[in-house]
């Protein structure tokens, strides 16, 4: 019975990984730059607003925004938050806008053009 037992966890721990088509990841990568596209689109456009100001006037090429350091604590909201919510602070706030569902199809959009533009940077969650 041990040997069965270790057999099987032996087989467990030795199963490959999903394994994906090179056809899969490139369909993945173009999903993901579309999205990019949009958060991009997104970030220069005045819509997300009710005053005319856009996230790129404080923020251009998402510039400053660190999202590589979410989640932590936020001044502003006098918590530890993830990134939506700091975007969700900056659409209420300066942009007089309306907040977004943290898996609406926008926020998910700006985060990954906000994340893009930083790409390369260290993640260091909780640093400011």
């Amino acid at each position: 019975m041990l040997v069965v037992a270790v057999l099987g966890s032996l087989a467990w721990a030795t199963a490959p990984a999903d394994e994906f088509s090179t056809a899969d990841t490139e369909r993945w990568q173009q999903q993901f730059m579309d999205s990019v596209k949009q958060g991009r689109e997104l970030w220069t456009s005045p819509t997300l607003g009710s005053n005319g100001v856009v996230c790129a006037q404080c923020h251009p090429n998402a510039a400053n925004t660190h999202p590589e350091t979410y989640p932590k604590f936020q001044k502003q909201i006098g918590k530890v938050i993830p990134l939506w919510e700091m975007i969700n602070w900056c659409l209420r706030n300066p942009l007089e806008g309306q907040p977004l569902a943290a898996d609406d199809p926008k926020m998910i959009a700006i985060q990954a053009y906000v994340t893009y533009e930083r790409r390369g940077v260290k993640l260091e969650p909780g640093k400011h």
